[in-house]
């Protein structure tokens, strides 16, 4: 992590001239390979049986459980010709829109350790493909391979998943070094930033609801699956927080977008590079280990409460923040309400506490009806431990993938929300690692709640201060839980049942502010 902020200036426009012109609105080189991609159908006819077999058993896919109705080509952009004969791959970059019918068969994809499961995506998500292709595969590229497209532009050839091949990972990454346009494609770079040439890239093993390549233990490419139109916030905070001169959060260094017809003007954000933190810890395995010994993580938790809090603070210097009157807390009860009302129609054992878990809901609208304000602002928007970093330089926490939860439309995500929500998260996340690491008693995740709200407190506000909002957040989280490990894991269901049990029925307050 840099300790200077970068210019918030991009580099746009300049290092790479543009290609020729490959599909209707879409470019690249025509080579004798590719032959001229001039027929989208005949592009994507050619990959459709591929992709509804490949595209529904990737982690990052949305839509698990319902059926594919059809693809739309939203834009191909050939970013490397491969000449017929030639050993040298070819990459296509896709972004593609699945069609889907029918109601959800299963859950939303495993949550990351210690964080809450994303919400179920809407149909007809777009999806960023980065396909490589060549005549014959290499054995070492044999678990990346996704089909032999039979016509099109592309028969003949084998198609895989492109970030396995180092050599079309490297390529993105001069492209990123020499920003410019590519057809739809608008590559960025910090004019501050330095990226060396020839970083040896690796792709990260533990797919989640993105892609993640690393490049020389230096820097770390994020590569969004799901897209839609603008600007993501995983781009958006962490430009906001550099320029503040915040440095809990890696700065981006370069990005890449695209920018295509009938969108008003609004990027599509593809691609984030910030630099690599190696040796780094994130807090779940930390908390975990520190559990496999039975050693203390006050310390640790404090320091990341810390941490957190001076990151909202940057944020909402940063950033605009709005007051939550009468009418937002009404309806940010309600809303939870409905998740309560749903989830206890789906899991028979949050019946029995329904009525008392509304009263926290109730209670939060009470008090707008009473006069009672909140200031929101922008907030990562899915804080775990497995989204905070402990730096091997120096100790220090960081914060990462300000993305928010990734199945969540793109303007709720960007929505100003109070605080306690990340606080909750934490919280919520704290009680995860105590039951996966066989904490006896709770009081280790006593200990860690509170010492963690004792850190925030240190920067900003205690949230213990704000009972009855920090309930609210809790409740709805653990609720979402619930539903989610009855669904996916009943084994795991006893860890939210303890805090729904807990939330239903307050008592005196523990140190943390919970009621026990």
């Amino acid at each position: 992590m840099s300790d200077a902020a970068p210019s918030r200036r991009g580099t746009a426009r300049r290092g790479v001239p543009p290609a020729a012109p490959l599909l209707s609105s879409l470019h690249a080189a025509p080579t004798d390979a590719v032959r001229r991609m001039d027929d989208e159908a005949g592009l994507l006819g050619s990959l459709v049986p591929l992709l509804a077999e490949w595209l529904p058993r990737r982690r990052w896919f949305a839509g698990k459980g319902r059926p594919i109705s059809g693809f739309t080509l939203v834009s191909a952009t050939e970013l490397l010709p491969h000449h017929a004969g030639s050993t040298a791959p070819g990459l296509l970059h896709v972004l593609v829109r699945a069609h889907q019918t029918g109601s959800p068969a299963a859950a939303p994809p495993a949550p990351l350790p210690g964080g809450g499961p994303a919400l179920r995506a809407g149909a007809d998500d777009c999806y960023q493909l980065l396909l490589g292709f060549q005549e014959v595969l290499p054995p070492h590229l044999a678990g990346a391979r996704i089909g032999r497209p039979s016509g099109g532009p592309l028969h003949g050839r084998t198609v895989y998943e492109g970030l396995a091949d180092p050599r079309l990972a490297g390529l993105l990454l001069e492209r990123l070094r020499m920003p410019g346009r590519l057809g739809p494609l608008r590559f960025t770079r910090e004019e501050s930033a330095v990226i060396p040439a020839g970083l040896t890239p690796r792709l990260l093993g533990s797919e989640q609801s993105n892609s993640s390549v690393v490049y020389g233990e230096t820097y770390i490419l994020k590569l969004f699956r799901r897209v839609s139109p603008g600007t993501n916030p995983d781009l958006e905070l962490p430009r906001a927080l550099a320029a503040k001169g915040c440095d809990r959060v890696p700065a981006p260094a370069a990005w890449f977008e695209a920018e295509l017809p009938g969108l008003e003007a609004e990027p599509v954000t593809l691609g984030v590079l910030q630099p690599y933190l190696p040796g780094s810890a994130d807090g779940w395995q930390l908390a975990l280990s520190a559990l496999a010994v039975r050693a203390d993580f006050t310390a640790s938790a404090r320091a990341l409460g810390h941490a957190t809090a001076e990151v909202h603070g940057a944020l909402a210097e940063a950033l605009p923040t709005v007051v939550l009157r009468r009418p937002q807390l009404e309806h940010l009860a309600d809303a939870m309400t409905r998740r309560l009302d749903a989830a206890a129609d789906a899991v028979p054992v949050l019946r029995p506490y329904r009525d008392a878990l509304r009263t926290a809901y109730e209670e939060l609208a009470a008090l707008g009806r009473a006069g009672r304000t909140w200031r929101a602002q922008r907030i990562h928007g899915d804080l775990h431990l497995g989204q905070a970093l402990r730096t091997a330089a120096d100790g220090r926490w960081a914060l990462i993938d300000f993305e928010g939860e990734p199945a969540r439309p793109l303007a709720e995500r960007c929505r100003p929300q109070p605080t306690a929500r990340d606080v909750a998260g934490m919280l919520r996340s704290f009680d995860y690692a105590a039951a996966v690491g066989r904490a006896t008693g709770g009081t280790w995740s006593q200990r860690a709640r509170a010492a963690f709200c004792e850190g925030y407190a240190s920067v900003r506000g205690d949230p213990r201060e704000d009972p009855q909002l920090l309930r609210a957040h809790e409740t709805d989280k653990a609720v979402y839980e619930v539903l989610y490990e009855a669904r996916h894991r009943p084994d795991w269901l006893p860890v939210p049942m303890s805090a729904i049990h807990r939330l239903a029925h307050p008592g005196p307050k523990a140190p943390d502010g919970a009621p026990v």
